[in-house]
C-alpha cells in the first residue's frame, strides 16, 4: 500500500508539473528573493543555493504549545523565463503530534480538545476528545517529545506569464509537490504527499515601492485514520527600497486549517532582503500571529548565494 501511495504521488507530480510547461514551482519568497527579484535573471547566473533556518511555536489552535526549528537547504535552478526549486530541510519538532508540519508550515491535524466541529466524539481517530492519542505519534494529548529528522522534500517550481512594465504587472504561475520524506510517526510531518498551484502578482509603484498579491490551492493528502481538507491561501503586502538593495516589506497572511472546524491561520509578515552583491544576499523574517491556527511567532535568518 504505501508503495502504490508513492507510486500514485509522483506520477501526480510528473503530471502537475509537465503541465505547468518548461518550468514549474516558485521559490519561497524570503529564502529564494522571488518577492525582491522578479523578471529574468543574469545569463551567467544560472544556479542558486540557499540555506534559511527558522524557529516558530505556539499552540496552533491545540491544547499544547508546540515548536518547530525547520532548517531548509534549497537547490535552484535559473532559467530566464522563471525558476525551478529543490528543497532539502532539516527538522527538530518538539509536540503532542496533533501539530506536525505540512509544506514546511506547522498545522494542527488532529482535533484533540473536543472542541471543534469535527467528526465528533467517539469514533476513529479523526474524532474530537481530550483523551484520542496522535494518529500520527501515538502520543497522549499533551505528552510532548522532541525528535529530529529529514523533513519533507518540497520540489516547486515559477513560470513568467508577463513581464512588468509601465501599466502591467509582472504575473507568474507556481506550482509545488511535497514528496513525504519526513517521518509522521516522529510528528515532523503526515506521510503523505501533497500538491499545490498558484499564481504571483507584482508590481513597482513609482521608483521605491513595490505591492506583491499571491495566491494558491493546496491538495492535502490524507493520512490513516485522519480527514483533512484541501487548503486555499492568499497574501497580500508592499514593501519599500530604503535603498537599491536593501527591501524591508510587510504581508497578510491567511491559511485555510486543513483540520475542519479549525480557526484559520492568519499572520503578519514582516521581511527584510539585502543584497550585498549580484551572488550574495541576505534576508530575515518575523512573523506574528493574528489568529488561534497562526503562530505566537516566527522567526526566519538566512542567506544565498548564486553562481
Amino acid at each position: 500500500m504505501k508503495l502504490l501511495k508513492w507510486a500514485v504521488g509522483l506520477a501526480g507530480g510528473t503530471v502537475l508539473l509537465a503541465g505547468m510547461g518548461t518550468v514549474v514551482l516558485a521559490a519561497d519568497r524570503i529564502d529564494e528573493g522571488s518577492r525582491t527579484e522578479q523578471g529574468p535573471v543574469l545569463a551567467e547566473q544560472n544556479w542558486q543555493i540557499g540555506f534559511t533556518p527558522s524557529y516558530s511555536t505556539g499552540k496552533f489552535g491545540s491544547n499544547t504549545t508546540s515548536s518547530f526549528f525547520y532548517a531548509p537547504l534549497s537547490i535552484r535552478r535559473l532559467f530566464r523565463d522563471g525558476d525551478v526549486t529543490l528543497i532539502i530541510p532539516f527538522v527538530i519538532a518538539t509536540t503532542d503530534g496533533s501539530t506536525t508540519l505540512v509544506g514546511g508550515r506547522p498545522v494542527v491535524v488532529q482535533d484533540n480538545h473536543g472542541g471543534n466541529s469535527g467528526p465528533g466524539g467517539g469514533g476513529g481517530c479523526d474524532s474530537s476528545g481530550e483523551d484520542k492519542p496522535s494518529c500520527l505519534t501515538g502520543r497522549a494529548p499533551g505528552q510532548k517529545v522532541t525528535t529530529a529528522g529529514l523533513g519533507d522534500i518540497i520540489l516547486k517550481g515559477r513560470y513568467y506569464v508577463l513581464e512588468e512594465n509601465e501599466y502591467l504587472p509582472l504575473i507568474a504561475v507556481t506550482g509545488r509537490m511535497k514528496v513525504p520524506t519526513a517521518s509522521a510517526s516522529q510528528g515532523l510531518g503526515t506521510g503523505e504527499f501533497d500538491y499545490g498551484f498558484g499564481a504571483e502578482v507584482s508590481k513597482m509603484l513609482g521608483d521605491k515601492w513595490i505591492a506583491f498579491l499571491d495566491g494558491g490551492y493546496n491538495i492535502i493528502g490524507q493520512p490513516d485514520g485522519l480527514t483533512l481538507q484541501s487548503q486555499h491561501w492568499f497574501d497580500v503586502g508592499g514593501g519599500y527600497y530604503f535603498t537599491r538593495d536593501l527591501l524591508v516589506s510587510v504581508y497578510y497572511e491567511e491559511y485555510r486549517a486543513i483540520t475542519p472546524g479549525f480557526v484559520n491561520a492568519r499572520d503578519l509578515f514582516f521581511a527584510m532582503n539585502y543584497t550585498v552583491s549580484s551572488a550574495l544576499r541576505f534576508n530575515g523574517g518575523v512573523t506574528l500571529g493574528l489568529s488561534d491556527g497562526a503562530p505566537d511567532y516566527a522567526v526566519t535568518m538566512g542567506t544565498s548565494y548564486r553562481f
